[in-house]
């Protein structure tokens, strides 16, 4: 009998996300089971479970999925389970909260090959400026760019505080460099601007960041990237499909879908990965940001 493809997916939400679970299933998984109000102290407990019902064998037929909507979460939940597990019962793990690595991957991906495409430069040492930094994706872009060597600032649109708490949080998890800003007024939004050359839109859906005269008075900018595909655009005059296409004042415009269509191949791919893998995996978006590269 051909052992099954497990996946239990663990949220610390209400609901596990849809989206996640259609693919996981198209990917290759046989079974799909959601836990969801999971805490971190609940994870050891639940990985037993699932480690220690299949033989070592079988054991890299099994993936836990963290989701949920908070990328330091599902980060210590993946640490969690790593010290619980034991040899031969390793089993696999892939976190993506919110879709939020993936996503994140993706829109540096996008950024980075247009970047060195049409400019011949790379991340490293560009100054990348994020709205909706508190956010998973957004918090996630700025690690994978700081990481890259990039001058990541984080702007909040309710002051410097919560922002500066995740810029910490960075360098305390990873090391690398960022820094947080007041982006609260459309006055501080141009404060912001200036000297910046990379911006990553990662705002709630349907809520516009940037308007034509912010980006007219954006002297400095090359590269404007936008993850909100509800109306109106994060970017204004950004449309959809855009992959470089040029915005006014010679700005590039990198679109929502755009991204999207390499987030869907990055996270199908990962999917698929740790379905057919003969070995356990941990994945996060360090893994995510390499397959998204591969992709863009």
């Amino acid at each position: 009998m051909a052992t099954k493809n497990i996946l239990h997916m663990l949220s610390p939400l209400k609901h596990m996300s849809p989206f996640d679970v259609n693919m996981a299933l198209d990917a290759g998984f046989d079974s799909v089971t959601p836990y969801t109000g999971v805490t971190l102290d609940e994870v050891t407990p639940l990985v037993q479970d699932a480690m220690f019902s299949r033989s070592p064998r079988d054991a890299v037929r099994t993936t836990v999925f963290f989701a949920g909507k908070d990328a330091g979460l599902a980060l210590d939940m993946m640490e969690r389970l790593k010290a619980t597990l034991l040899k031969p019962f390793e089993i696999s793990a892939f976190a993506d909260p919110a879709g939020s690595f993936t996503t994140a991957a993706a829109m540096v991906a996008c950024v980075e090959k247009i970047l060195k495409e049409k400019k011949g430069r790379s991340l490293a040492k560009s100054k990348i400026l994020i709205f909706g930094a508190t956010g998973v994706v957004g918090y996630a872009s700025a690690v994978i760019a700081a990481l890259e060597g990039a001058d990541v600032t984080l702007a909040g649109y309710d002051g410097a505080a919560r922002v500066q708490g995740k810029a910490d949080d960075i360098k305390k998890r990873f090391g690398a460099e960022s820094r947080g800003i007041d982006g609260s007024t459309p006055e501080k939004v141009l404060e912001a601007l200036v000297g910046a050359e990379i911006v990553f839109c990662a705002a709630a859906a349907g809520k516009q960041v940037l308007s034509k005269e912010a980006l007219a008075s954006a002297k400095s900018l090359i590269i404007a990237a936008d993850v909100n595909a509800v109306p109106p655009a994060g970017v204004e005059g950004l449309q959809l499909m855009d992959y470089g296409a040029e915005l006014p004042g010679g700005i590039l415009g990198i679109g929502p879908l755009a991204i999207g269509d390499v987030k869907y191949k990055t996270e199908a791919g990962l999917f698929q990965r740790l379905a057919t893998s003969s070995t356990h995996l941990a994945l996060d978006f360090r893994d995510a940001f390499a397959l998204a590269r591969e992709i863009a």
